[in-house]
């Protein structure tokens, strides 16, 4: 039996983690056992996920199968962005200067702040009443 070789990475992105295989093949995309063209509808989302694909010109020489879970589609697909960014860092060290030119490395710290005790929100205070 012939071991095909993968390459993995995990990306995160807000509370949304997507775990990313990359084997070799023709360019399909898979994520979570759907299509990727129905799990993404919005064009932007489906930009974002081929974007480090496209900048290291191997949309057509991998199979990307992803699994992710958490967040909402957008935090989804910059997870995915990110773990795909990832593993096709760990299929060619080469890849690291384009990869890292675009951004595509660093994951965004950008988290959702915590609800304060006795407020309605993160930010929003109760309205203030002098009487």
């Amino acid at each position: 039996m012939a071991q095909t070789t993968e390459y993995l990475g995990t990306g995160r992105r807000k509370s949304a983690v997507a775990r990313v295989r990359l084997a070799p093949g023709s360019g399909k995309i898979t994520i979570n056992g759907r299509p990727f063209e129905s799990y993404f509808v919005i064009e932007a989302q489906r930009t974002m996920v081929l974007q480090p694909l496209a900048r290291t010109e191997t949309t057509t020489k991998f199979d990307v199968r992803v699994n992710v879970n958490g967040g909402g589609l957008t935090g989804q697909a910059g997870a995915v962005r990110h773990g795909i960014a990832r593993a096709l860092l760990a299929s060619d060290a080469n890849l690291r200067s384009a990869l890292r030119g675009e951004g595509l490395l660093t994951r965004d710290p950008r988290m959702r702040e915590r609800k304060k005790y006795g407020q309605p929100g993160a930010r929003k205070r109760f309205q203030y009443s002098k009487r």
